[in-house]
């Protein structure tokens, strides 16, 4: 009798354990369904069947500026910009933005998830006008002003070119419209990519590209700013599944394709959305002189440079940054409220 009596007694907190262990376990999913009902993140799925990660963040003041749809670079993923899409809150704006195929936590196209490959820019120009119409302009305050950095501004040219009245203004940081291939000549890169496509070399790497390593400030290209460059290092280390490495000769034929299109004579003039490029002046990735070159052909563009800024405009020093959002703010009519 007795020694039932002490196993009814020692099964008591057993049990005890056992509930608070089932509440925790509520807790916790309870805690992740409000986490995921409230998270700015949501996939689009394209007609053939890759999934595009998107976000949006609503302002939260009663009036609204109207919408800014922001688009990366290469290599470059949304959480990157978290600052600037902050400060467009604040000023007043809505935020779009999405992940571009192959990059980001959209849809990795080769099996190395690690290798920048696209097989043309048409891809990416649908995809952002399946955003434009399917997430953007059901919702979005007007105007709607599309901000977009290197690869983003390049795909953005041919996209409102192709779409024209789709967009109020656009603002346009470090744009590709060439890329800077020093210390080989532009010809030679074209010509030894033309060939390694042409042999089906198309998925590998180009020649000193390689898998994401953990990059070093030092010796940078991209910013001044060692806090802010480090703000990549730091979202990679959260989630892994960000990183991406080096463009492949499939990628670099795909954007040599496409900057002969976007600067084919004619094409530039046919864009009559208003146009600011923001420009680095110590850009060693993408020629000024090109910029400057589109600009004098675009019938609606205002040019600015700022000469100490690297290629990464939105990743650089206060200074750097305070100039180019005063510029953004004279082109748009936002400051902050």
């Amino acid at each position: 009798m007795l020694a039932f009596v002490k196993i009814r007694i020692n099964a008591i907190p057993i049990k005890l354990i056992i509930l608070l262990f089932s509440l925790f376990l509520m807790i916790q999913n309870h805690s992740a369904a409000q986490e995921s009902k409230f998270s700015p993140y949501d996939y689009m799925t394209t007609s053939d069947n890759q999934s595009i990660r998107y976000g949006v963040w609503k302002c939260w003041k009663e009036k609204r500026l109207g919408s800014v749809i922001l688009l990366g670079g290469r290599r470059e993923f949304m959480e990157k910009y978290t600052e600037t899409i902050n400060e467009l809150i604040q000023k007043g704006f809505d935020v779009y933005s999405f992940d571009w195929l192959g990059q980001g936590l959209s849809t990795r196209i080769l099996t190395n998830k690690h290798k920048g490959f696209i097989e043309n820019y048409d891809i990416y120009i649908n995809d952002l006008n399946m955003f434009f119409r399917e997430i953007v302009q059901p919702e979005a305050a007007l105007p709607l002003v599309i901000l977009a950095h290197s690869m983003g501004a390049h795909i953005t040219l041919r996209f409102i070119h192709d779409h024209p009245g789709i967009a109020d203004k656009v603002v346009l940081v470090s744009p590709m419209i060439d890329i800077l291939t020093s210390p080989s000549p532009g010809w030679f890169v074209r010509f030894i990519t033309r060939v390694a496509v042409k042999v089906g070399l198309d998925h590998a790497y180009v020649i000193g590209s390689g898998d994401y390593t953990g990059e070093k400030f030092e010796g940078n290209r991209l910013t001044s700013d060692p806090d802010r460059f480090m703000d990549e290092n730091r979202a990679i280390a959260e989630n892994p599944d960000l990183a991406l490495g080096g463009p492949t000769y499939g990628w670099l034929s795909a954007t040599f394709e496409s900057i002969e299109i976007l600067t084919e004579p004619g094409y530039a003039e046919k864009i009559t959305t208003p146009v600011l490029i923001v420009s680095a002046g110590n850009d060693r990735i993408v020629p000024i002189d090109a910029q400057k070159a589109i600009c004098s052909l675009l019938p609606d563009c205002r040019f600015t440079e700022i000469p100490d800024a690297r290629h990464e405009i939105h990743k650089e020093t206060d200074t750097v940054r305070s100039i180019f959002w005063d510029e953004f703010d004279r082109f748009t009519n936002a400051s902050i409220k």
